[in-house]
């Protein structure tokens, strides 16, 4: 899309991705998720040290792969952009932590965390690519913008394909979030939206301590079906997706170089997995 090399930004590419799978392997560490991608996660194969040891490297290798490929007289604005980057993902994961802790999260909050956690790895992968292409600070923080929108609309998919996705599909358990009591935009507007008998029955399954997990599943998906909320996330999701080709409309390129990253932005908010 841009000017240069492809071959310029493989590793960094590289990089992006190495990180983006160690705070994988260790988000998986905190949510003891059994899969990922269809597969046993590196701690529940081997052990929580393994996990967290092999994601450590894998930051370390990022690293390396940055520093041994960017050239020197942009590296400290690419490490800047990776070092926020890598900041706002750790803060946001706190964040979704202390939800778990906190009886009320607020929509406005929700969106923030997923700005953090999700969003602005992929804003932040963009704005290097950018950086390295040795584009203008404009078209930089325009694909910074296109990037983060679509990742929050990414997240807002996941919301929706974990209590409604196929599970040969997903990939990961269909209806782990309502198990473990994740606060998801669903959950957060059901408890905003239900009536007094829905918020009490939500309140149950969210205090439930030995329950039978598939009934947990399906008596909270009827909730959330009774309050339209499937539809009402899509809207969400596709309000972001909305303000992300807005702001790759403003980057400063032929529009044909720019139809690349709009189809990926389409299959990224039609995917089952």
């Amino acid at each position: 899309m841009l000017d240069g090399p492809i071959t310029a930004a493989l590793d960094a590419a590289v990089a992006i991705e190495v990180f983006h799978n160690f705070t994988l392997m260790h988000d998986d560490i905190m949510d003891k998720a059994p899969l990922r991608r269809g597969k046993a996660t590196v701690h529940s194969k081997w052990n929580d040290n393994i996990a967290i040891l092999s994601g450590d490297v894998m930051l370390i290798e990022s690293y390396k792969l940055l520093l041994g490929s960017v050239e020197s007289s942009i590296l400290k604005e690419v490490l800047d952009v990776f070092n926020d980057t890598a900041a706002g993902v750790c803060q946001g994961q706190q964040i979704d932590m202390n939800f778990e802790i906190t009886d009320e999260v607020s929509v406005a909050q929700y969106m923030e965390m997923i700005r953090l956690k999700t969003a602005v790895l992929l804003g932040g992968s963009l704005k290097i690519g950018a950086l390295i292409s040795k584009a203008s600070t404009a078209v930089a923080d325009e694909l910074y913008n296109f990037g983060v929108n679509v990742g929050i609309a990414f997240q807002l998919q996941d919301d929706i394909l974990d209590v409604y996705g196929d599970p040969e599909k997903f990939g990961k358990q269909v209806g782990g979030d309502i198990l473990s009591n994740k606060k998801t935009f669903l959950l957060i507007k059901a408890l905003e939206l239900a009536d007094e008998l829905d918020k009490e029955e939500l309140t149950y399954w969210i205090n439930a301590r030995d329950f039978d997990p598939a009934s947990k599943i399906n008596s909270v998906t009827g909730i959330y079906n009774r309050l339209g909320l499937r539809p009402l996330a899509e809207e969400e999701m596709n309000h972001y997706a909305r303000k992300g080709l807005a702001a790759l409309d403003q980057v400063s390129v032929a529009q044909e170089k720019k139809q690349a990253l709009a189809e990926f932005a389409g299959q990224l908010l039609t995917r089952e997995a």
